[in-house]
């Protein structure tokens, strides 16, 4: 095994991890924390409630890693995800984030990483593999961030994810 390979099993293992096992569970964490009213407010309409975030998520994830490096068809409509007001339970969106995060680790469990320099087009934009799943990572990360932010704002608790 090369240098090169050994990095990018580690690079994938890494996005694996974060994805599946922090990223996840946190949000899980924050959405059975928050009352299906909470679920879907906003601070004002310029805001995105949790709701949104997790279809947003749900959207990304599947238009960057699903089609764009498993090959699925691109059927994503990104404006219903900013413009749902409710219509599903917190129950159906975090089982469908989660379906969907959990298709996104299948994906890169298999994936080459002799592909990882591979340009491919997503969205509008060409790049690498390797751009592709890091901007997904850190995409998720960023809304992880917001959620966890309206869930305390929510609920004025700690949500004790890092013990000391």
């Amino acid at each position: 095994m090369t240098g090169a390979t050994d990095t990018g099993k580690e690079f994938i293992a890494s996005a694996r991890h974060h994805l599946v096992v922090e990223y996840l569970p946190k949000i899980t964490a924050c959405v059975a924390q928050l009352s299906e009213e909470d679920f879907w407010w906003r601070a004002s309409e310029s805001e995105n409630s949790v709701g949104n975030l997790l279809l947003h998520l749900t959207g990304n994830l599947r238009q960057w890693i699903i089609t764009g490096i498993g090959g699925a068809p691109d059927t994503r409509v990104r404006q219903e995800e900013f413009d749902a007001r409710g219509g599903r339970t917190k129950g159906e969106v975090l089982e469908l984030f989660t379906a969907t995060v959990n298709e996104v680790d299948r994906i890169l469990l298999s994936f080459d990483v002799q592909r990882l320099t591979e340009v491919r087009h997503f969205q509008k934009w060409d790049h690498s593999c390797l751009h592709a799943i890091s901007h997904v990572v850190e995409h998720v990360a960023q809304h992880m961030g917001q959620i966890i932010f309206i869930t305390k704002l929510r609920n004025t608790t700690d949500l004790k994810f890092f013990k000391l």
